[in-house]
């Protein structure tokens, strides 16, 4: 069961640096149940809401690598979850930037497959 956790967990990263909403879509739970928090911001709730977030971050991101540390793992019946910190380098406005990210990602277990119901970044200061 972890490993399926992991997997999922690697394609929702591979969608966000790809920048592809059609492979984040089929990560994300599609119902009024997920929320999202970005790093510094509001939650968003419900995937209509979580999409649109998703489809800014792509257009504004030149170009996006995340190596990730997996800190915790834990499946429990139907509900699992990730804890990790993101290691990110972007290209911003022709800008280089790289931070961290202190994430949690929530994964619920809808007819028989796992899907990311929430996402919670927050970010780590120097």
């Amino acid at each position: 069961m972890t490993s399926e956790i992991l997997a999922v967990n690697t394609a929702f990263y591979r969608a966000f640096e790809k920048k592809d909403i059609d492979a984040m879509s089929a990560v994300w739970s599609q119902g009024i149940g997920s929320t999202c928090v970005h790093p510094g911001r509001s939650i968003l709730r419900g995937w209509k809401q979580v999409r649109i977030s998703w489809e800014q971050i792509f257009r504004s991101t030149a170009y996006i690598e995340i190596n990730l540390d997996i800190m915790a793992t834990e499946v429990a019946d139907n509900i699992a979850y990730v804890v990790l910190v993101e290691n990110i380098l972007q290209v911003v406005n022709g800008r280089r930037l790289e931070a961290q990210s202190i994430a949690t990602n929530v994964f619920q277990l809808f007819g028989g497959k796992w899907y990311l119901v929430h996402h919670h970044g927050s970010p780590i200061m120097r």
